[in-house]
Formats: C-alpha cells, structure tokens, sequence
C-alpha cells in the first residue's frame, strides 16, 4: 500500500490528483468546526464535555459527520442526507418502472437519477436540519447537561430559519466537494468524505482508551485493543475480499467468416454483498423508539419499557434485535440489488451459460440458490461485527462508535480498499508499455 502511494506521487497527474483530494480533505475538515450562526459555541463545548461519549441516540449520525453534529457547525449534516437519499434512490428503483428504465438507458439516466438524488438531498437536509435545531432548542440534544437549554439563545423564528439554511447549505456543500473528488481526485468522492469523517474521531477514541484504563496507566488496555483492531481489521479485509466466482462459458458465433466468443470468464458474487446497507439500516430503525418517546415525553408503561430496553446498547433486548435486523436486511438489500432473472436472461441473449447449468430458468434458480448461500454468512459476518462495540470493549469503557468496531471498521477497510484499487490501476494503465517498444 506505501510502494503505490510513493509511486503515484511520483506521476505527475497522479501526485495532482492526490493533492487535489487532500486539498478539498482541508476544506470539509475546516467546515466541521464553524459553528452555525445562532449557537452559543460556549454552552455548546460545556455540554460535549458533560456529555462525553455517552450520547447513543445521535451517535451515529454524529460519526457520520466527525463530530461536526453535536458541535452544531454548518457541516453538522455531514454526508448522511446524500446516503439517505441514495439508499431511497435504490429502493425505489425496484419499485416504480420508471426509475427502473432510467436505470436501463446509461449513462444520460444515470444522470437522471443523480439529479433526483441531489434533489432528495436537499429535502432531506432541511428535515433534518430543523429536526436537529428543534432538538437544540428543547435542550433534548444532551440530556443532563445544565447549558442544554442555553445552547440556542434567541430563540425567533428568524434565527431557527437561518440556522436551518445554513445547515441545508453545508449539506449542499459536501455534496459538490464530494462530486470534485470524483471528478478531479482519487476515488468515489462521497465514500473519500465518509472514510475521513470517521477517522477523525479514530486518534481521539483510542486515547479515550488510554485514559479510562487502569492497569499500567491503562497502556496495558490500549494494547489489548489495538491488537484487537487489528484482528478486525485482518478479519474484514478476508472477508471484504472473498467471492464466489460463478464460471460463464461463451459459445463461439460465425459472422460473415469470423468467429466471435468463445471466451471464459466468470461472475464474481461477494460474500458480503450487501456491504454496509444492512448496519446503516438496522441502527436508523432501532433509534426511531428513541426518538419517538424522547420528543413524546411520556411516562407511560410503553416509553418506560422502551427507554430501559433500547435506549441503551448494552441491553440483551436491544443486542438480539440489532443483530437480527441486520440479518433480515442484509437478504432483503441482496434480493433487491441483484436479480438472477435479469443476469441469467442476458447470458441467454449473448449466448453464455454455465456450465452443467442450462440456460434459462435453471441459470436463475441456480444462482439465486448460491446467492441465498452465501449471504448466510455474510450476514452473520456483519451481525458479529457490528456487536463488537458492544460485546468486546465494554470492559474497556468504551462507546458504541469506537472507531474498532461495527459501521467505522466496515467503511475504513472498504473505502480503503476500494481508494487502492484505484490508484494501483492508474498507475498499471501509466506504467503498461506495450508488444512494441
């Protein structure tokens, strides 16, 4: 991984486009420490101070945006509005017809589809963003601090709205730099902007770490950890990496006096198919009952079950429902993502086949079989892992967003990756010479 980074920084339009990356990498960071007009910055740091970790119920969207949530800056959002809204985006492809044949035409529908997306942003950006400043106001953002209630001072309908545009803004914002680093820098932009907003916080909860141990001035724990996390990471780049590679054979065609065909290749079916999708959904349904009996303020025999059940992760209630709900969405975002019926009917129409298969009908019963397959343990993969947080370093005193464990371990690994892969084929295309030299 260093030898390709000291390679392409040796390329001329390389080393650009890294330096390009790492320029707009400044600038999303500096926006993540601008507080939103309106807020008392004061109030604002006395409350992260008494609060700590121990905020679970924004803990995710707040990790998404490295901080910049619970800190109320303009870039407060993050990029979690643009992943709601491609998630919204994918799903409704399968379900209304039109997407669907917007997603057949290419290119010029794909860039349909990112229109709707950015519109979708938008909306979703101004939901959230008066759900968060009404959250502010009530003080609900951090429950037991004595300035929650003081963190927006004027409280006019003026004020609410300007932070509201603000916050819409800054969404805007990451969105059109993440758009530049796909176009003019390395990788896909918005996955660069996720990896970066996570690892902020990596350096800060490791010492966490430190400090809350006790054995050896805690060097003993932080030992133990840091060998943890790199287990996990070892395990998630295998399991990351590992396919099923399904052979297609290609019958050979006569056209005019050519033949065409006849090749061997085959379709590479993931373990873990579904990627993330499964966590980011499983986490978003489990913080609805604890929005829900937050903003309601009940004292009911429902809220109270719900707030000593699924309010905090640590319960054998709240555990055993995470994991089952990322089993169940890892299968239904698979069933979603990838139809047999359609690959098997393009096989067919090109005249590749599997062999010992016929083609047809069979060719997609099969691979929805092996697919069903695999996905057993992908899915168990993504349960596990997402429970480490909660399983393996609570005797350490540590949060649920430690960056060793679940969503943070699962996007650092694959967007590094995937940012290696690329940069290792541009520098393969750069380097290649040819038969004739």
């Amino acid at each position: 991984m260093l030898t390709a980074f000291a390679r392409a920084f040796k390329t001329p339009d390389l080393r650009k486009k890294l330096l390009f990356t790492l320029g707009i990498i400044v600038l999303f960071r500096l926006g993540s420490h601008i507080p939103v007009p309106g807020v008392s910055y004061k109030n604002v740091q006395i409350c992260v101070e008494q609060a700590g970790s121990s905020n679970g119920l924004f803990g995710l969207v707040n990790m998404f945006s490295g901080g910049a949530l619970l800190q109320i800056t303009i870039f407060a959002l993050g990029i979690m509005p643009y992943i709601t809204a491609s998630i919204i985006l994918q799903l409704l492809t399968v379900v209304i017809p039109k997407l669907e044949t917007l997603k057949k035409e290419g290119q010029s529908g794909t860039a349909k589809i990112t229109q709707y997306t950015r519109y979708l942003t938008v909306a979703l950006a101004i939901l959230q963003g008066t759900g968060l400043v009404a959250t502010a106001r009530t003080g609900a953002l951090f429950q037991g601090c004595s300035a929650a209630r003081d963190i927006v001072p004027d409280r006019s309908i003026f004020t609410t709205v300007v932070m509201v545009i603000t916050m819409t803004a800054g969404t805007c914002v990451v969105m059109w730099l993440g758009e530049l680093i796909t176009d003019r820098g390395i990788g896909n932009g918005m996955s660069i902007l996720m990896f970066i907003s996570i690892a902020a916080g990596f350096i800060g909860a490791l010492w966490q770490i430190k400090l809350q141990g006790k054995i050896a001035d805690g060097w003993v724990e932080f030992g133990v950890v840091m060998l943890v996390g790199l287990a996990m990471v070892g395990l998630v780049v295998f399991v990351e990496q590992a396919q099923r590679r399904i052979p297609v054979q290609y019958a050979k065609r006569m056209i005019g006096r050519r033949a065409y065909g006849g090749t061997s290749t085959y379709i590479p079916l993931k373990v873990n198919q579904a990627g993330i999708i499964p966590v980011i959904f499983a986490s978003s349904l489990l913080y609805i009952p604890a929005l829900v009996v937050q903003f309601s303020g009940s004292q009911a025999g429902w809220a109270t079950w719900i707030q000593k059940h699924f309010v905090k992760g640590d319960h054998p209630y709240y555990i055993a429902a995470y994991f089952l709900l990322i089993v169940f969405f890892a299968f239904f975002y698979v069933a979603i993502s990838f139809n047999p019926e359609e690959v098997a009917d393009n096989m067919k129409k090109y005249g590749g086949f599997i062999p010992g298969i016929r083609a047809g009908r069979p060719t997609a019963e099969y691979l929805s079989y092996v697919l069903n397959r695999i996905t057993w343990p992908g899915s168990l993969y993504l349960g596990l892992i997402a429970l480490v947080p909660t399983m393996a370093l609570a005797g350490f005193g540590a949060n649920q967003n430690f960056p060793f464990g679940g969503t943070s371990i699962l996007i650092i690994v694959g967007v590094g990756l995937e940012t290696v892969k690329q940069i290792e084929s541009q520098l393969q295309q750069r380097n290649y010479e040819g038969f004739l030299r």
